[in-house]
């Protein structure tokens, strides 16, 4: 009978669990105006990714710059007043040591005093608000990312959201976990490098997780759904809690992205490597047969001869199978050709068909 073989062999295989997963943005950001006012410049293109604190949006900064120099001008005012009341006031406590006035004259300048310092630390807060409102005026990027599309345009009156609190740094807006919806927003920024794989793994591997997790991060590697791997990364996230409707447990992987092969919503096949199963047997997958008594492969013997061996699988991935039970290792097996067989039948190994790629390779690969 003309079959395909190929060997059993002793290697280091690793154990492997498929999952379906979730791209997520670390950081994704609703830009909003904190003052009110007209956009006189837009500084990016829609689309394009942008740095951190680069500008994107200038608002008419003229009302801010007046009321700024209002501010300092009564401050100004304010201190001259002050500065004159202080020389009084040094002057009636001379003459009070000297009883030429009554005490309660000098007593009621030292309060004009205290009066006219506590509108001056007034108008240095005055000074100070108008000066974050006009820094307000100049819109940054609170993160590096790429924006979304342009809520507004040049031109439009804009203004913060009544009742929202922004706290971004100066003249970035507001930040968060996800976008803030309201029509206030004038463009969104999502972070795509590093980005976060969401996907969940049985509750019964949980416990194998943690223990190699805490050895070191465990590789989870993203495919595409045509198979195609997209990019490696690490375990960042166990989650502290089961998911007691789907007995599961969620992960989370961090991807660098250097090439944006992730997107944010994307769903992609994560293969999480919890474990390096050491000098086990392993055969190409093809080989393996179902039977009534279990799975079982063809061993060719020296004189050209197949015998049936029962093996136990203990793990399958990328057209290898691992046997735990039935062979040792440096057999040769049977790969293709075997429903024609029983045992005691003489074979002839035909050569691969040009093109097939060897199962050992892909071993080799991973």
């Amino acid at each position: 009978m003309p079959v395909t073989a190929g060997a059993a062999r002793r290697r280091d295989f690793p154990k492997i669990v498929n999952a379906l997963g979730t791209v997520r943005s670390i950081d994704s950001v609703a830009v909003q105006p904190r003052v009110t006012g007209a956009i006189v410049k837009v500084e990016f293109s829609p689309g394009q990714a942008v740095r951190k604190d680069q500008e994107l949006f200038l608002i008419d900064p003229r009302p801010y710059q007046a009321a700024l120099d209002q501010a300092k001008a009564q401050l100004a005012h304010d201190e001259a007043a002050l500065q004159e009341a202080q020389v009084d006031l040094t002057r009636y406590q001379t003459l009070e040591k000297q009883k030429s006035i009554a005490g309660q004259q000098a007593q009621d300048q030292a309060y004009v005093v205290q009066q006219d310092e506590g509108t001056v630390e007034l108008d240095h807060a005055n000074v100070e608000t108008a000066q974050l409102n006009l820094d307000y005026c100049h819109i940054a990027a609170p993160i590096a990312g790429r924006a979304g599309a342009l809520l507004v345009d040049l031109g439009n009156l804009v203004g913060p959201q009544t009742g929202q609190s922004a706290s971004a740094s100066s003249g970035s807006g507001s930040s968060g976990s996800g976008q803030t919806s309201g029509g206030n927003t004038l463009v969104s920024i999502t972070q795509l490098q590093p980005i976060y794989v969401n996907f969940s793994v049985a509750q019964t591997l949980l416990q194998q997780i943690l223990r190699n997790q805490s050895a070191g991060a465990l590789e989870a590697d993203a495919y595409s759904q045509t198979g195609k791997l997209l990019e490696k990364g690490q375990v960042s996230l166990i989650d502290n809690q089961v998911n007691t409707t789907t007995g599961t447990v969620m992960l989370q992987a961090t991807f660098a992205n250097a090439d944006n092969a992730l997107w944010p919503g994307e769903f992609v096949r994560v293969k999480l490597i919890i474990a390096i199963m050491h000098d086990v047997v392993t055969v190409p997958a093809a080989a393996v047969m179902a039977g009534a008594n279990g799975s079982y492969v063809y061993v060719i013997g020296s004189q050209g001869k197949v015998d049936r061996a029962a093996v136990e699988v203990a793990a399958r991935h990328g057209g290898v199978a691992v046997i735990s039970k039935g062979l040792s290792g440096g057999e040769k097996i049977v790969t293709d050709g075997q429903y024609r067989l029983v045992n005691g039948v003489r074979v002839s190994i035909e050569p691969t068909q040009p093109g097939a790629v060897s199962t050992q390779n892909q071993i080799s690969e991973q």
